[in-house]
């Protein structure tokens, strides 16, 4: 899978490959008719909806998930839809409830307690195809945060990775981010 975020879709005329999947970050959508536009705006690509629970950094915009199921239910582009901070089986319980069936739901995993549970996690999802998304950032912090030591980053990832290619799940994982001396916002992190 190939994932490409959405703000490269923001200053620049960038032709999407054709097996690439557009990923848009609710934290950066500054209100729900924004993500219609962007929607809209790509027919004939498939959406990653990645959805902001938990989070403290900025931007920080937030939609609950009421909120967000009519437009779910509104676009069949929508193949994907990422869960932020996923530590256990309850914390997917309302998606698994709410989402439309024929979008994947991917748990993201962000600290040391999803990767100790990560099979519990695994057995809850109700696709076929399953898929984690691992955000090595808030790995790391939250293992700081928890003061355990720092050397225990690389195993929990190996763990991470280890379980997900014995159990044929696909990890996503960060690969290199943009940079533009163009970028001059700065209320872009805040709602």
């Amino acid at each position: 899978m190939f994932l490409i975020s959405q703000n490269i879709k923001n200053h620049y005329n960038f032709k999407l490959p054709d097996d690439a999947i557009l990923r848009i970050n609710l934290a950066w959508c500054n209100s729900l008719n924004e993500l219609e536009k962007k929607l809209s705006d790509d027919k004939n690509s498939k959406f990653f909806l990645d959805l902001p629970q938990g989070r403290i950094k900025p931007p920080n915009n937030k939609y609950s998930l009421d909120e967000m199921i009519p437009i779910l239910e509104s676009h069949s582009e929508i193949k994907y839809f990422a869960v932020s901070n996923v530590e256990k089986k309850k914390d997917l319980e309302p998606f698994l409830e709410k989402l439309p069936k024929d979008i994947i739901i991917v748990p993201k995993i962000e600290s040391p307690n999803a990767v100790d549970n990560i099979e519990e996690i695994f057995e809850s999802l109700r696709e076929n195809e399953k898929i984690m998304m691992l955000d090595h950032d808030d790995l790391f912090s939250s293992i700081i945060r928890q003061n355990i030591d720092k050397s225990e980053f690389e195993k929990y990832i190996e763990k991470l990775g280890k379980f997900c290619e014995e159990n044929n799940v696909l990890l996503l994982r960060t690969v290199g981010v943009m940079f533009s001396d163009d970028e001059k916002r700065v209320t872009q992190y805040e709602k």
